[in-house]
């Protein structure tokens, strides 16, 4: 009796956890350029938005810099503020609405800053949702500009057969290891392997799956089936 109270709890302790892990899951934020950002493609769900498709990438939220170079507050009882956001690739919108306003009192025209957020689209208009707007030195402009051409450059390196049969392996290892969770995201296998490119990794998931050793529960989760 005593034994199987404790494994009641345990199970118990084991759902809420993993409900609390779920509720707090954010998506990865992109460190990606305005210009890339504006040449993606808006996937809906009627008149949901669902993520931008770049290349093999399905993005939801980024991480860009760049200078406010406009700033418009409303006046009336609803409250909303816009910002442009320029990196010199391109221009794009920072909507907040209600008490976020709030948030980013002090962000001024003629500031850089480092934006995170979740992209929207509304009206033919890809925009950002900011949950953080932070000022930095203008020299990070330059810094994020030469990060992103380095990570293009190693991406389009010819990656050696040795290397692929690593990374696969390291997939798998995580994927049996998830096992217990009821399977593992693709992005969260993209984030604890950073030292291979998304699109790579997501090759290798796909040959996994194609081959039989692991299969999707629903869209973005992988098993193992052996």
């Amino acid at each position: 009796m005593f034994l199987n109270l404790i494994k009641i709890y345990k199970q118990t302790f084991t759902f809420f956890k993993m409900t609390e892990e779920n509720k707090f899951k954010r998506h990865i934020a992109f460190k990606l350029r305005i210009g890339d950002v504006l040449t993606g493609k808006p996937v809906m769900d009627r008149e949901r938005f669902l993520f931008l498709e770049l290349g093999n990438r399905k993005i939801v939220r980024v991480n860009i810099i760049g200078n406010i170079v406009d700033k418009y507050e409303s006046e009336g009882e609803k409250k909303y503020s816009f910002f442009t956001l320029d990196d010199g690739s391109g221009q794009i919108k920072l909507k907040s609405f209600g008490d976020d306003v709030a948030k980013f009192k002090t962000v001024n025209q003629g500031q850089t800053v480092t934006v995170i957020g979740l992209l929207r689209y509304w009206n033919n208009e890809v925009y950002v949702s900011p949950e953080i707007i932070k000022e930095q030195d203008p020299k990070y402009l330059l810094i994020r500009k030469m990060e992103i051409e380095k990570q293009r450059t190693e991406s389009s390196k010819p990656v050696e057969k040795t290397q692929i049969v690593e990374i696969k392996d390291k997939i798998l290892e995580i994927i049996k290891n998830s096992e217990n969770e009821g399977g593992v995201d693709t992005d969260k296998i993209i984030t604890d392997l950073r030292e291979s490119s998304p699109e790579i990794i997501k090759q290798e998931i796909q040959k996994l799956l194609e081959e039989g050793i692991a299969f999707e529960p629903r869209p973005g989760r992988i098993r193992y089936l052996g």
